[in-house]
């Protein structure tokens, strides 16, 4: 059964990281052990675009289809076990799958209270939120809405816990979010059953960071790790929970017997994972990312205590969409000998047929080398040119650049082929993260019986709090013999995308090589190795609790991931990149080094 309130420990669950996640994971976390939530995670700014996109072809859509399906597997189990749901599934419709979940329930003869919030939607109060003063100003560019003309299609803010504890104060069994922040549906239940307050600043933000740590579900449990070959069981790593308590510590763990690893590693990983500057912003307290201390507790055990916040800020986080344009894009493989002159070639010939490069607004061409010198295979020897073109006439990114790749087939290169087939053009859209005033926002829970609750917005009360993190290690870097090797022989990273900007987390497995890292790696040698980064604001934040450094490339990804030309729109392979680069390592640091395969039970903390 599940936990009383007040009951010292309260286990939350997750069963999804984002929209797409594995569909079993939540018969798995219901059924694998005693919860007391079952939380899940499936909003992302693309997820929000897509979503978009499902309620403009049926207007009852804009959730998270896939939750429905999961809650058939185990809703009635659920309501046995007095297990609760707490999701932000409802993505830009939270009324709709609450409408959806209740007819689910009816049509299984299940009773369930089922509660959703609305007040994340500001698109309808945009124009008079601009006359009030919000001026939507973009976090990267500095530029207003109204400046750029911009147009939203979509306008979510970020709203925090308070709803969710409400909700569940009405005695719902389902709470259906809308775009809560991915730690909310943690904050929530646990505010709720230990009856915090709205200025209970260190266990809301150990509320927080127990969010961030499991709303990536697997990602915690070795999923994504970059010494994946510690993880045993990594085939289908299980879910994470946090078991918190009432100071706001927790520990993270999984149900026994499930593939994965929690460990300092793993956790670590998880924490570095899309974050800035250790100052994390939520809307119900801003979280000291530089006071979390780790502590492996026992096999797949690791508590996070210590952690401290102040007080909560007076704006909040807005994600906007506005479409962009259109765009399409081709993909010339290049083989063997003259590799620049091909390249060369190829270009000059497509927009010669296209009328010329300035017939664009956007043109983005990039070769990767990744030919061999004396290939061992035909694969080997091969590059690739990627063509990219953008503008707000359809006509000429459509099948004309398409046709244009076609007619080159017998005239051009030695060796021409391309990936995929001709292609007809797409609308992109493009990502603007703003603040807007926790005054302006108008959060209200709607219960089970339909009544509406109205949540005050978030403010700063009280007085500031000054936080001094603990101090880190004080050793000196490792001194003497080095060695050309890869970064990533002893040093671990996590990366992701930050709207238009790229995050890279780095960290050490010990002291010694944390007074390496920090003493090796400023700004100017990350812009060294990191060849994309040299032109571009680089941001570097020393996290020495968690022995981490952590990297904010702005603009890497330009207007985010739905607009962006990169191959890996969400730079999820820029930390193994960063990894990968040989530099002169300390001998010293060798036994830093990962354990052979299958030694995951002597991880070094």
């Amino acid at each position: 059964m599940t936990a009383t309130p007040g009951a010292p420990i309260l286990r939350i669950a997750n069963c999804s990281g984002f929209y797409g996640d594995r569909m079993s994971a939540a018969r798995e976390m219901v059924e694998g052990g005693p919860i007391d939530f079952l939380t899940g995670d499936y909003l992302a700014e693309l997820t929000l675009l897509i979503m978009w996109k499902d309620q403009q072809k049926d207007g009852s859509g804009g959730y998270a289809r896939t939750y429905l399906r999961q809650m058939e597997d185990v809703l009635g189990t659920c309501m046995e076990k007095g297990i609760k749901i707490v999701t932000n599934a409802g993505g830009l419709n939270p009324a709709g799958l609450a409408r959806k979940m209740r007819e689910l329930a009816d049509r299984l003869g299940i009773q369930a209270r089922i509660a959703h919030i609305e007040g994340d939607d500001l698109l309808p109060r945009i124009g008079a939120l601009q006359a009030a003063g919000e001026a939507f100003r973009n976090l990267d560019t500095g530029h207003t809405l109204a400046e750029d003309g911009v147009e939203p299609v979509a306008a979510n803010a970020y709203l925090g816990a308070w709803g969710i504890v409400q909700a569940l104060e009405t005695g719902a069994d389902v709470v259906v979010c809308p775009r809560v922040t991915d730690a909310s549906v943690v904050v929530g239940p646990a505010a709720w059953h230990f009856g915090w307050k709205r200025d209970d600043w260190d266990r809301l933000a150990g509320a927080v960071v127990a969010g961030h740590a499991i709303e990536c579900g697997p990602q915690v449990t070795g999923g994504n790790y970059a010494f994946f070959r510690e993880v045993p069981g990594l085939l289908n790593p299980g879910f994470p929970i946090a078991e918190m308590h009432a100071d706001g510590s927790c520990v993270i763990t999984k149900h026994p017997g499930t593939g994965g690893l929690v460990s300092t590693g793993t956790l670590t990983a998880q924490l570095l994972y899309e974050i800035g500057g250790p100052r994390y912003m939520n809307p119900d307290v801003v979280a000291r990312f530089d006071t979390i201390r780790l502590e492996q507790e026992g096999p797949d055990r690791v508590r996070i205590a210590g952690v401290r916040g102040e007080p909560a800020p007076d704006t909040t986080k807005v994600c906007i969409n506005y479409m962009g344009g259109y765009r399409n894009s081709t993909s010339f493989v290049l083989t063997g000998l003259d590799i620049e002159a091909k390249a060369e070639l190829a270009t000059e010939t497509l927009f010669a047929k296209l009328g010329g490069r300035d017939r664009f607004e956007s043109v983005d061409i990039q070769l990767a080398r990744t030919d061999d010198p004396d290939p061992a295979s035909n694969e080997l020897a091969s590059a690739t040119l990627r063509i990219t073109v953008k503008d707000h006439d359809p006509a000429k990114v459509g099948r004309a650049f398409s046709n244009a790749n076609v007619e080159m087939v017998l005239t051009s290169y030695p060796g021409l082929y391309g990936y995929g087939k001709p292609s007809s053009e797409e609308s992109y859209a493009v990502y603007w993260p703003a603040l807007v005033s926790s005054s302006a926002i108008e959060e209200t829970v709607v219960t089970h019986d339909g009544s509406r609750i109205r949540i005050p917005s978030a403010t700063a009360t009280g007085n500031p709090v000054e936080v001094v993190p603990p101090p880190g290690p004080s050793m000196a870097p490792p001194a003497g013999e080095t060695r050309r090797m890869p970064l990533g022989t002893v040093i671990g990273a996590r990366s992701g995308d930050k709207g238009g900007n790229a995050n890279v987390g780095l960290w050490a497995r010990s002291d010694a090589g944390f007074a390496w890292l920090r003493d090796f790696l400023t700004v100017e040698r990350f812009r060294e190795l990191v060849a994309e980064a040299r032109d571009l604001e680089v941001q570097r934040y020393e996290l020495p609790n968690l022995r981490a450094l952590n990297f904010v490339v702005v603009g890497l990804l330009g207007e985010g991931v739905a607009s962006t030309t990169r191959m890996d729109p969400q730079a999820k392979s820029l930390g193994e990149y960063v990894r990968a680069k040989v530099v002169d390592l300390p001998v010293a640091l060798l036994g830093d080094a990962p354990l052979p395969a299958g030694g995951a039970n002597s991880i070094r903390t």
